[in-house]
């Protein structure tokens, strides 16, 4: 699908009939290495880019800032992402510029949760009346698809029915809902150990519309139960960030150790696998072309060379 624009690719992921999986990333390098192990489309986490600043998962980062990396998440790589956009960050206005900006940036798609703003994450705070209102989620969900100018953009409403403890009716109501507003999915949460609440969701819902999951807490569900559900989507909605944050306290807190970083060094990605996640090769083949002649070979010779060239004897020398 890779000669498909990015929101067709992520409708017909949506919609494909099969169940999909995608991938958390944060970043521009997260994503490209999700895309490279194989991922069809991303999921760009709330959560997870609330971490990598150092704040809380609660709107603390404005929505131009989580939009900012949204858009250099989407220039690395060539899949679609999905944007976790929380609430909207505001009202029906704030959804529709939002909407306008992310189109602009080339995002295929957002999913809004039907929660109050500003939110909290679902597994931090579990408070009921936080909960939205339905027929102003709704209208937050209509002022998204009247917005948006690319047929193939995506809207997915994100119910947390479950995890507010309002149980299977209320979800399900919310969910149809959500679904005449003009949802493109429907994604709902809970906070289970187990997919109960899901496969309940599921029987009852009966293929009316697509439906994603995210199973962070009930993990050690097979993914082919998944699948008998008729899932069309399965979001792994934080794992590269927990799994950096493992990587990381591990090397510091050797390195703090060791005074030393000579242990470490076969253990870690060297820096030819960076310079590669960054396609440094086609910035000295642009300069090869684009340069005033002679200025190039200069530049090299100097340190901006290709990461396979000889130290020149200004660098041997330092």
């Amino acid at each position: 699908m890779a000669h498909l624009k990015k929101t067709t690719q992520l409708r017909k992921l949506i919609q494909s009939g099969r169940t999909e999986f995608l991938m958390e990333a944060h970043s521009g390098l997260s994503a490209k290495i999700a895309e490279q192990a194989g991922f069809k489309g991303l999921w760009a986490s709330g959560l997870s880019i609330a971490a990598s600043l150092g704040v809380r998962d609660a709107n603390e980062a404005s929505w131009t800032q989580v939009l900012e990396i949204v858009e250099f998440m989407n220039d690395a790589v060539n899949i679609p992402v999905l944007q976790d956009a929380d609430t909207g960050y505001g009202n029906f206005n704030n959804v529709r510029r939002l909407v306008s900006k992310m189109e602009q940036r080339g995002i295929a798609g957002l999913c809004i949760e039907d929660k109050i703003f500003p939110k909290n994450n679902s597994f931090v705070d579990c408070d009921a009346t936080h909960l939205a209102g339905v027929e102003e989620f709704c209208g937050k969900i209509k002022a998204a698809k009247d917005t948006q100018r690319d047929a193939d953009f995506v809207v997915v409403a994100r119910t947390e029915a479950f995890v507010m403890g309002r149980g299977l009716d209320e979800a399900l109501r919310r969910a149809d809902a959500y679904r005449l507003a003009g949802a493109d999915a429907i994604l709902v949460h809970s906070k289970r150990q187990d997919a109960g609440e899901i496969a309940e969701f599921s029987k009852c819902w009966g293929k009316r519309h697509p439906v994603i999951i995210v199973p962070t807490k009930y993990w050690r569900t097979p993914p082919e139960e998944f699948a008998a559900m008729d899932i069309s989507a399965v979001i792994w909605a934080n794992h590269l960030m927990r799994a950096s944050v493992a990587a990381m306290r591990k090397a510091a807190q050797r390195i703090f150790s060791d005074n030393s970083v000579a242990a470490l060094e076969g253990e870690i990605a060297p820096l030819d696998e960076i310079f590669a996640l960054q396609n440094a090769a086609e910035l000295m083949e642009a300069e090869d072309k684009y340069f005033p002649r002679g200025m190039a070979g200069a530049r090299k010779s100097c340190g901006v060379r290709p990461i396979t060239q000889k130290c020149c004897s200004r660098e041997r020398a330092k």
